[in-house]
């Protein structure tokens, strides 16, 4: 018996040769190659956090420090222990930061829990602060902490809600001193961008006499939670005032009595040498970077160098600002 061919095995149509193609179907040949990398990939997330770093731009090394974007904005894409919310409140989200921020005192209003947290020694130490405040503790749900941290925070299943700092004005700062008849001393900031900076400078203008600080509105750190831990409690004590036009507030300062003077490395006047420490002062401090800005350095009346021994270190704003503050508290005790 003859071997039948399986069925569908056998070839059916022409032999003969077909047209070709003319080198259209030599990609589908080839293949697509390799996978490109997720960054490289429009659709990925990596892709979208890589467009994202791009566009805002780099980060200097205190914003790197403190997971910021430039301009006090932050990265979706990185981990943050405060936000700030429209309403001017921040809310402190990680175990660590909850709980120093309560050992600090920081004013807060309410504690967040996140419901089932694996509770450890820093949640408890954290309920047990809060009670003895007699701050109010919510449980929420997952979903609704993850609401309230914002976008891609590792909140640790626990938040601290702090509210807006309330601002002097400046002129009235400068009312209340004169009021209680003592003679002024008021550190005002230029750009200063740290708030560890800040809270070290609220800490020297409590320890050396001085009765206030004045920020600008625009380009620079405000009291935040950070600031209020550095300040080691200074915040509570030295009233901070927000100024609309820094330059403007200086004029007016001069008007009333008062010297204005700036810190800057490249100064004529040498801090042992100042005569002023006794006077009626402003003391401005620039930003860690560029220091003092054009129109700053123009309105103040001495430009004040701190020397040093070595020409290749400097010091940051809270630091210059200690060694400044100590040299006039001692010239007014010598008087």
């Amino acid at each position: 018996m003859a071997n039948k061919p399986r069925p569908g095995a056998s070839r059916k149509g022409s032999r003969k040769p077909k047209v070709g193609t003319g080198g259209n179907g030599r990609q589908a040949l080839e293949g697509r190659g390799p996978t490109p990398k997720a960054e490289d990939r429009p659709y990925h997330p990596k892709a979208k956090a890589k467009a994202r770093a791009e566009r805002l731009g780099p980060r200097t090394d205190s914003q790197r420090a403190e997971g910021q974007r430039p301009d006090n904005q932050r990265s979706s894409g990185a981990p943050r222990s405060a936000a700030k919310r429209t309403d001017g409140s921040e809310i402190v989200t990680g175990r660590n930061s909850v709980v120093e921020a309560l050992r600090a005192k920081v004013p807060a209003t309410a504690l967040y829990i996140a419901s089932r947290v694996e509770v450890d020694d820093r949640v408890r130490e954290s309920i047990a602060l809060a009670n003895n405040r007699s701050m109010p503790i919510l449980e929420i749900m997952r979903p609704e902490m993850d609401r309230l941290a914002g976008r891609d925070v590792v909140h640790q299943g626990i938040a601290l809600q702090v509210p807006p700092y309330q601002y002097a004005h400046p002129i009235d700062l400068l009312d209340r001193i004169e009021k209680r008849g003592e003679v002024p001393l008021i550190v005002v900031l230029d750009g200063v961008m740290d708030p560890r900076n800040l809270g070290a400078i609220l800490r020297s203008v409590g320890a050396f006499g001085g009765q206030g600080v004045v920020v600008p509105q625009r380009r620079s750190v405000g009291v935040t939670a950070a600031a209020w831990k550095t300040s080691a409690g200074a915040a509570v004590r030295v009233p901070v005032a927000l100024a609309a036009n820094l330059v403007a507030a200086l004029k007016e300062y001069k008007k009333r009595g008062l010297f204005v003077i700036g810190l800057d490395g490249g100064g004529s006047v040498s801090l042992p040498d100042l005569k002023l420490g006794t006077e009626p002062l402003v003391v401005v401090v620039g930003s860690e970077g560029k220091g003092l800005s054009r129109l700053v350095t123009e309105t103040c009346d001495a430009i004040v160098s701190i020397p040093i021994e070595s020409s290749t270190e400097s010091l940051n704003a809270g630091i210059a600002a200690s060694v400044a503050l100590y040299a006039i508290s001692n010239a007014r005790q010598q008087q």
